[in-house]
């Protein structure tokens, strides 16, 4: 089963952590998900760039769109990226990322890919090449 992973993060808690100890942590990270690789679990992911350099797009009045800086969300914990992740069941998936370091310093959010909407997804971008 695929499974998305949601990492945040607490920016108050990583920007109070000294930079040398942030990339012992990073380097951490990196070497779990070089384990996750090496099991057959890791199938990709993406770190994301601060919040404040988010854009968020909304329905707008007049049928076109409304556009805020950053995301619209009132919380300590920030999205910071995504991991992509190959396991039994849910199970298995809590179990793996719940030895991932970066859960020092914010949660993940684990969710199972929806199976059925990604095979039309596969299904459109295979007839138009993508």
């Amino acid at each position: 089963m695929k499974f998305v992973c949601l990492g945040y993060a607490d920016l108050k808690k990583m920007h109070s952590t000294p930079p040398e100890e942030m990339a012992v942590m990073f380097e951490e990270c990196m070497r779990y998900d070089d384990e996750l690789r090496r099991g057959g679990h890791f199938i990709g992911g993406e770190a994301l760039m601060p919040h404040m350099d988010a854009r968020t797009v909304r329905p707008g009045e007049d049928g076109g769109v409304f556009v805020t800086d950053g995301p619209y969300a009132e919380t300590k914990e920030q999205l910071g990226g995504i991991l992509l992740l190959e396991a039994r069941d849910m199970a298995h998936a809590v179990e793996l990322m719940s030895k991932h370091p970066g859960v020092k310093y914010g949660p993940f959010e684990i969710r199972p890919a929806n199976v059925e909407v990604n095979e039309l997804i596969r299904a459109r971008n295979k007839k138009y090449g993508t």
